[in-house]
Order: structure tokens, then C-alpha cells, then sequence
């Protein structure tokens, strides 16, 4: 019975550790959820309304973000976009690694590097996850309508 206890609680804490690296790009339209509603539960609106508003809310924050990196042209307006995401990631991975590390890590120095870690692993994750999410537009926009494209080289030897 013990070693079905342990190995249930690894198992457990194996998901939880997934679900932290899966739900990592959520962080930010969940912080923005969770304020919205609160703002829209203290305003009078109730339980319903809050739940209402803030998931509308989350869903607006994430589609906004994937929409503005699929649309932005410029690497660092796509990487000051995906910060806004990665950041509060980051600060949660820390927050859980630090937490879970307390379970069987006695110094305090390995347990603020394993923290450490844990959030650059969470925010790489988050970043990755972001730009899977959301596939961004070539540099170049195509050519809609006319003759069809033809190579560069091609078409100077033929002008000449």
C-alpha cells in the first residue's frame, strides 16, 4: 500500500507539473480574467455576471495577443507581444518550482536555483507555445492578382 501511495503521488505531482508547462501562455488572460471579474463582482454584477465578463475577457487578451503577433511585421514588436505573455509565465513557473522544490529540497540555495530554472524553462515553453499558437505572416506579402510571380534572376535576363 505504501508503494502505491508513492507512486500515486508521483504521478500527481508529474501531472501538476505538466499542466503548470501546458497552461503556461494562459497566465496572463487568466491574471487579466481573474481582475475583470473581481472588478465586475465588487461593481454589483454577481457570480454569473463576474464569471461571464472575465471569461470574456481572457479570451479577448489571448485572441488580442495571437491576432497582434500574426499581424505585426517587425520581430521586436513579435517579441515585445510575446514578452507581455512569457513574463507572468515566468513569474508562475518560479512561484511553482519554488513551491514544489520545498517538498524534498532543504537549502534554500537550490531551491531559488531550481526556482530559477523552472522559470526559464516555463517561459520558454510559454514562448514556444505562443508562436505554435499563432503562425505568423511572411515578410513579403503575395502577389494577389496579375501575372504569376517569376523568379528575380529570370525575369532580369529576360527584360534584356
Amino acid at each position: 500500500m505504501l508503494a502505491l501511495g508513492l507512486l500515486l503521488n508521483i504521478a500527481g505531482i508529474g501531472l501538476f507539473c505538466w499542466l503548470v508547462v501546458v497552461l503556461a501562455v494562459y497566465a496572463l488572460p487568466l491574471f487579466v480574467a481573474v481582475n475583470i471579474g473581481l472588478m465586475a463582482f465588487n461593481s454589483g454584477g454577481g457570480i454569473v455576471g463576474a464569471l461571464l465578463v472575465g471569461t470574456v475577457c481572457a479570451v479577448l487578451t489571448l485572441a488580442a495577443g495571437q491576432l497582434a503577433i500574426t499581424l505585426s511585421r517587425h520581430v521586436t514588436l513579435r517579441l515585445a507581444i510575446a514578452a507581455v505573455f512569457v513574463v507572468p509565465a515566468a513569474v508562475a513557473g518560479y512561484h511553482v518550482v519554488f513551491a514544489l522544490s520545498q517538498i524534498g529540497v532543504p537549502s534554500l540555495a537550490w531551491r531559488e536555483t531550481f526556482a530559477w530554472l523552472g522559470a526559464v524553462c516555463i517561459g520558454a515553453s510559454a514562448f514556444t507555445r505562443l508562436r505554435i499558437i499563432s503562425k505568423t505572416r511572411p515578410i513579403e506579402p503575395e502577389r494577389t492578382g496579375g501575372e504569376p510571380s517569376r523568379p528575380v534572376l529570370t525575369a532580369a535576363a529576360n527584360e534584356g
